[in-house]
């Protein structure tokens, strides 16, 4: 009985370890993963982004997108400068894009100057947060009222058009930001960004702007 109980659970041992190889595969295949590892996250349906310093990104495959609305939940964690997490889009190569991206350590800051940097738009490679800080202040980056969880999920609607970016955070109908784009990339690429850290994503909705 022993004996029959020890091959039994070596079976199913092997095909756990098949089913997160073929998860695994399953994943490259759905992403192009620039600078990280992409895996299954621990919630259902969730993908996790390893944490391996610099910008790290995951372009879908087979999806475009130029206007309109991009929904999703995503969750970060509240370590203080070790959460940057968003999304990037208009991507016209793995240097030149745009992105949305959130700092959960900053949206319940006691300091009024940190929780002004819960959530933050740039145009990447040359309107970087530093830049638009320094030269635009209070003007692509604000608060999140009322302040989010930091180590919860947050769900996000961003609607994008030729001449506004709008963020809309956990059903609000009231826009967390809304600024005006920097650039046109002409770029049609959309996937997952994050900024030196990890960080979860999950149900996604990409809906076309009608024509």
């Amino acid at each position: 009985m022993r004996t029959l109980f020890f091959f039994a659970f070596v079976i199913m041992l092997l095909i756990t370890f098949n089913c997160f190889d073929q998860s695994a595969d399953e994943l490259q295949g759905k992403y192009i993963v620039i600078n990280r590892t992409i895996s299954r996250g621990t919630a259902i349906g969730s993908v996790h982004l390893n944490d391996k310093g610099g910008t790290g990104l995951a372009w879908m495959r087979n999806k475009q997108f130029t206007y309109g609305t991009i929904e999703f939940d995503i969750k970060g964690k509240d370590e203080l400068q070790a959460s940057f997490v968003g999304i990037a889009f208009h991507g016209l190569n793995n240097t030149t894009y745009e992105t949305i991206y959130f700092r959960p350590f900053n949206f319940r800051a006691n300091d009024p100057v940190r929780k002004a940097h819960s959530i933050q738009y740039i145009a990447s490679p040359n309107y970087e947060w530093s830049k638009l800080r320094q030269e635009f202040p209070g003007q692509y980056e604000q608060p999140i009222n009322p302040a989010p969880d930091p180590n919860a999920w947050l769900h996000a609607r961003i609607t994008v058009d030729s001449k506004n970016i709008k963020v809309y955070v956990n059903g609000s109908i009231t826009p967390s930001l809304m600024v005006e784009p920097l650039v046109h990339t002409d770029g049609k690429m959309i996937g997952l960004w994050t900024g030196g850290t990890d960080g979860d994503w999950k149900n996604f909705k990409i809906t076309p702007a009608k024509k």
